[in-house]
């Protein structure tokens, strides 16, 4: 089953936390703090596997964890940092930010990987917050939680050819015909529904991959019939076979189908009309055919302007023309820069998307509700996360800190008395603003 696209909910693993610990050695008397600090969290890496064609494996699994890091140790030992992640995704991968629809990344050389969710600190042990005022402090931080997000990723399909023409106008079987290939062949639309990838080896010591695309309609641009389904791969293809149906079986007109398919290509992507075309007359085995094709050359030579297309008769059924196509293909394959086209993705350091956020001055807001007092703060909150709130150091740490960044003065112009409550979050206390503050300590 082809798979081509996929959410998934990533996670980079938690910081591991900080302990509480004291030396305690015989003949040593008041050994002072020992608590470790905890271990980095693993990151989540994707990495590009060129074994892989689809999306299948995301299809039963949609959770991606990374590692927790170990928790601090007693002497002062540091607890380990968590081993990264690695998530393998077949080359041709877009990540995308579900949130934001962001590109991530485009993912398309064998080998490469990118962070999609980084791991968390570790928290500080109490060796850390001890001072001259306070030499053994009950005080450790909890580990920093890990990023997390939900990305889509996007399969295009990477190949050399692409077939792309109206349902029905012969790709499958030109594929069938030149490759290994086999893909489902029918008399009916839409026979093919995802893309369809052969080897063609062309005789002469060389080869390329080609690709049969699912057919398209007027308005696929817009999501008519596979619309984006099909769309999103041939942005791979480095040429493009434009495969038309000379004998107007389907009782559609030649160049027609040329105009409305190419004005498909360019509303989906502006830089698909300046890939390099070759169209393929198909089934010129049929009576009609011949014709068909003089009035179609003459059609085209009033709208080419510059642009030179081949146009190469071919028959798929009686293999007409085919070693033809094959040669002018890889000619133009030749020709053509080998590096895949690939998604515009601003730099990281300007998107920040896996640097943590800068310690800027903390900011808040004060409201009531039903006679309690509420603040909120991002920073306040994600400090509250770390901060090990259940020893009266840590509490006290807690409160001078709001003092200093001026919270219990806001609290007091908003009315707050000693004995009301604030919460903070999830947090609630009773408010009370003693004479025996020490901005030292």
């Amino acid at each position: 089953m082809f798979v081509d696209k996929a959410k998934i909910f990533v996670k980079g693993g938690d910081g591991g936390d900080g302990i509480i610990s004291f030396r305690r050695e015989k003949y040593v008397e008041n050994g002072g703090p020992a608590g470790g600090d905890g271990g980095r969290g693993g990151d989540l890496i994707f990495q590009v596997d060129e074994g892989l064609r689809t999306l299948m494996d995301f299809r039963y699994q949609k959770h991606f964890k990374a590692q927790r890091g170990e928790r601090g140790k007693v002497k002062t030992m540091h607890g380990a940092g968590a081993e990264d992640t690695i998530v393998r995704i077949p080359p041709g991968t877009v990540i995308i930010d579900d949130d934001t629809q962001e590109v991530i990344a485009d993912m398309t050389r064998h080998g490469q990987k990118i962070v999609i969710a980084k791991g968390g600190r570790g928290g500080r042990g109490n060796t850390r917050f001890a001072t001259a005022n306070n030499p053994a402090p009950y005080i450790s931080e909890n580990g920093e939680e890990g990023q997390e997000r939900w990305v889509v990723l996007e399969l295009k399909v990477m190949a050399d050819i692409g077939l792309v023409g109206f349902p029905s106008v012969g790709k499958s079987t030109l594929l069938s015909v030149v490759s290994g290939a086999k893909p489902k062949i029918g008399a009916y639309h839409f026979t093919t529904i995802t893309p369809n990838l052969g080897v063609v080896d062309v005789g002469d010591g060389r080869s390329f991959v080609m690709a049969d695309l699912p057919g398209l309609i007027e308005g696929a641009h817009e999501g008519v019939g596979l619309g984006h389904e099909f769309l999103r791969h041939v942005e791979r293809t480095r040429v493009i076979i434009h495969v038309i149906d000379m004998s107007a079986s389907e009782g559609r007109d030649p160049f027609d189908d040329w105009v409305k398919i190419n004005a498909e290509l360019s509303l989906y992507n502006e830089k698909l009309a300046d890939r390099p075309q070759i169209i393929a007359a198909n089934k010129m085995d049929m009576p009609e055919s011949a014709d068909n094709l003089e009035l179609f050359k003459q059609q085209l030579d009033e709208v080419r302007g510059e642009r030179n297309y081949e146009i190469l008769p071919i028959s798929s059924l009686t293999k007409q023309g085919i070693q033809e196509l094959l040669y002018k293909a890889a000619d133009v394959l030749d020709t053509v820069v080998e590096q895949a086209p690939v998604e515009e993705v601003k730099d990281i350091e300007e998107r920040k998307v896996y640097t943590y956020e800068k310690r800027e001055e903390t900011t808040f807001t004060i409201h009531k509700e039903d006679e309690v007092f509420v603040v909120v703060s991002e920073g306040i909150e994600r400090y509250m996360k770390r901060m090990n709130l259940n020893s009266y150091d840590a509490v006290m740490r807690f409160a001078r800190m709001m003092r200093k960044m001026g919270v219990d003065a806001a609290l007091r112009k908003q009315g707050a008395r000693d004995g009301d409550m604030v919460r903070i979050n999830d947090f609630a206390f009773e408010f009370f603003e003693g004479n025996d503050y020490d901005p030292s300590r």
